[in-house]
């Protein structure tokens, strides 16, 4: 994941176009540097009936930073895939009372060449990502997902 505001342009307009419920959300890129991406989200679209975000609304956000770390990861390689979250475990440790923030660090780099690797060999891989959500200084809700990534034709 290059830390380019080109980049970032480009996930942006790519979520905007392609992934409507990030226009209701509130969801978008804000970061792409010091090794992961950050997707943030206003409270107001996302708040329940408590006053706090919604879980469905934090497993989106946390959902969508992995996809977009997987975008970037295949536009930075040269590759356009068909990006599918096969299955996650997401665990709300603490409400979240303010705009939020879905933090995906990159991928190691011996993961992210197996990956790519694997991706351009069979036209299809499987990543693992881990993404949090933090209020205060400590984790509000945690999130691993795998991801399935074909190549376009």
């Amino acid at each position: 994941m290059k830390s380019s505001r080109g980049h970032l342009a480009a996930l942006k307009k790519k979520l905007r176009t392609e992934i409507p419920a990030t226009r209701r959300l509130g969801i978008e890129p804000v970061q792409c540097a010091d090794g992961a991406l950050v997707l943030k989200a206003p409270l107001a679209p996302n708040r329940n009936d408590k006053g706090t975000a919604f879980a469905g609304s934090l497993s989106a956000a946390a959902t969508l930073a992995g996809w977009s770390a997987i975008w970037l990861a295949l536009r930075d390689a040269g590759l356009e895939g068909i990006i599918v979250i096969q299955d996650c475990a997401i665990r709300f440790l603490r409400p979240v009372t303010r705009d939020f923030e879905a933090r995906c660090p990159k991928p190691a780099s011996a993961q992210l060449a197996r990956f790519l690797a694997t991706l351009r060999k069979h036209g299809k891989a499987r990543l693992k990502l881990r993404i949090t959500i933090r209020q205060g200084g400590a984790d509000a809700v945690t999130f691993a997902g795998r991801y399935v990534v074909r190549l376009s034709r």
